[in-house]
């Protein structure tokens, strides 16, 4: 493997970090702007049009018939997944602990 080939892998990884965020930041952002909505419909069938195109039209060109690139861009995309959990997750309330522990009577 040469060094170029290398660094179109990272910037195929890169590529599928940047888009698994919009992707999936995309998501999180809908479903709270969705819920209060009069029209929650329209925004998610919208939201799912506009992330799925951006992310399809991303993964063929940054794939450019090469299954390591797809492969690599995969991956960042998977990736963006897990990191946007672990940043979005609610912290545990000190009550939720304690109903947690309490979950029979004496």
């Amino acid at each position: 493997m040469t060094m170029n080939e290398i660094l179109m892998l990272v910037l195929a990884l890169v590529a599928g970090l940047l888009l698994g965020g919009f992707f999936f930041g995309g998501l999180w952002w809908t479903v709270r702007k969705g819920v209060s909505s009069t029209w929650p419909a329209l925004w998610f069938l919208g939201s799912l049009l506009l992330r799925t195109g951006t992310v399809l039209a991303g993964f063929y060109f940054i794939g450019h018939g090469d299954w390591r690139r797809l492969a690599a861009c995969l991956l960042g995309f998977i990736s963006a997944r897990f990191l946007i959990m672990r940043r979005l997750r609610q912290p545990e309330q000190p009550q939720d602990i304690a109903v947690k522990g309490a979950k029979h009577a004496p």
